[in-house]
């Protein structure tokens, strides 16, 4: 029993470091971690990455709810039935939610902070991923209209990458009110 208790120290044992401490000082390793790994995509997918190396977007419907999604994946997540019938959509759309990063990524090489935004491109009913630039991330915010900056037509292939990143247009903000269950 401690000396300054009358009764018995209900830690567990492990804990009761009688005086002494209970470890040596904590060392920290940093190790940087990297993954290669091979990736097959859909039919979908590739019609998809065919399409961006043309500078296109392609999206899919669903034939029961009719939900447009790109990129297209094969079927629907809401119905989970196949979907086939391939559209295009507008590589311009409105930010639904957003992302300030101020944390340095090894993969990204952009001046921080920057914003990382959900779009609801024109045409589609399902957010598509995208960087933010030339814009302030501070001035980022729901319902903006933002356009894709493409990679010079030279560069392009079957990749996301085509896309350097999306910026603001002059067109005007869509009320929050108007997004629905995306905000």
């Amino acid at each position: 029993m401690a000396p300054r208790a009358h009764r018995r120290d209900p830690r567990p044992r492990v804990f009761r470091a009688g005086g002494h401490p209970v470890s040596d000082p904590v060392e920290t390793l940093v190790t940087p971690v990297r993954l290669l790994y091979d990736w097959t995509a859909t039919s979908a997918q590739a019609e998809f990455l065919d399409a961006i190396q043309e500078g296109r977007l392609l999206g899919e419907r669903c034939p029961v709810c009719q939900n447009v999604y790109c990129p297209p994946s094969g079927s629907c997540a809401r119905c989970g039935v196949e979907t086939t019938e391939r559209l295009d959509v507008a590589d311009k759309g409105t930010v639904v939610t957003f992302c300030i990063v101020r944390v340095p990524s090894q993969n990204i090489e952009v001046k921080l902070p920057y914003c990382a935004a959900n779009i609801m491109l024109d045409g589609s009913n399902m957010p598509f991923i995208g960087l933010l630039q030339e814009v302030e991330a501070e001035d980022v915010h729901v319902g903006m209209r933002v356009e894709a900056v493409w990679a010079p037509k030279s560069e392009w292939g079957p990749t996301f990458e085509n896309i350097r990143y999306f910026r603001p247009n002059d067109e005007p903000d869509i009320p929050v009110e108007s997004l629905g269950d995306w905000v």
